[in-house]
Order: C-alpha cells, then structure tokens, then sequence
C-alpha cells in the first residue's frame, strides 16, 4: 500500500471526524425518540436506558481520532481536535456551545494522551483505552456544563461504548491488513 492510499484514508477519516460533529450537535437539538423541553432529544440506548441522541457519533468520533492520528500523525491529529472544537462551538444550538466546545476539546485530548504510547503495542488495546478515557470525560464534561446533571451519564456511557464495540471489527481488520503489507503507524 502506498503512502498516498494511506494518507487519502486518513483525510478521509479526518473528514468522517469532522462530519460527526454538526451532526451529533444537531441530533441532540432535533432527533430522538423523546426530546426533553429545555433539555435534550433522547435516544434509547438499553432497555430503560436514555441518552442525548448525539451520543453515537460522539462514540464514532473518538475511535475516527484515532484512525486519523494512526494515519497522519499526531500534528494532523491535534489539528483535527482543534478544527473539531471549532465545529463544535459553530454547530452546537446555542444554549449548548459551551458544553458541546469544551466536552469536545477535552474528551479528545484525553483520548490522545491515552492512545499515544498505546498505539505501538495495538490498535484495539489503544483504542478500547482511549475512548473508554475519553466517553467517560466527554459525558461528564457535557452533562455538567448542558445540564447541570449527571441524570444521563449511564446512558451517555453506554451509547459511546456501543459505537466502540461496534467498529471493532473494522479496527480489527484495519490492523490485520496493516500488519499483513508490513504498514507502520504514523
């Protein structure tokens, strides 16, 4: 695989990341299955289980982090948090920038901190600890700041590790091609 096909799937990974941004900010705003006066839309996410409906692409975006730092290297991957706290700031409603901005900023951060020395000893170890590190700071930081509550926080938890769980054959397969055509990690 050549270092062009490997940073075209990394932009395109920096892409999906930004894209989960407006959107989750939006969903929250406008889609779910219930949607609190004041407060957030909600989304089941286990029987008897709510949460910000925005909170699967929140999911998706910490494991997208990843994928780009993997394939573009820790600066393109500070400038994808940046660039996402900017989107962040711009598309969260109103009521919610502050929280949508900061939660962002520093779920993210905590994800690199934590997938930076993991990433050599394995892509799924890497990101199961990163994002485990950065739902849990993303869901507090957010919940606090938006709601001034923690009402959600089991449901917040629960919906970013399904997002998790769920790309975890893709990252899977993504580490197994890799080390088949003797790729390294950025």
């Amino acid at each position: 695989m050549s270092s062009t096909v490997v940073r075209r799937e990394g932009f395109a990974y920096l892409l999906a990341f930004g894209a989960c941004i407006p959107a989750a900010n939006w969903l929250v705003a406008n889609v779910g299955t219930t949607c609190v006066p004041g407060g957030p839309c909600l989304i089941p996410v286990a029987p008897g289980i709510t949460a910000p409906s925005g909170v699967l692409l929140v999911g998706l975006a910490l494991v997208l982090r990843d994928l780009v730092q993997r394939r573009l290297g820790i600066i393109w991957s500070i400038a994808a948090i940046a660039l996402g706290a900017m989107l962040s700031a711009t598309f969260a409603p109103p009521a919610l920038v502050l929280a949508s901005t900061a939660a962002f900023l520093l779920s993210e951060m905590a994800d690199l901190i934590v997938y930076t020395p993991l990433q050599r000893r394995g892509l799924l170890l890497a990101v199961v600890a990163s994002g485990a590190v950065g739902l849990v700071v993303d869901s507090m930081v957010f919940l606090l700041l938006a709601f001034g509550s923690l009402q959600f926080l089991s449901g917040q938890i629960l919906g970013k590790i399904w997002m998790i769980v769920i790309t975890l054959p893709v990252l899977w397969w993504l580490r197994r091609r890799d080390q088949r055509i003797g790729l390294t990690v950025a």
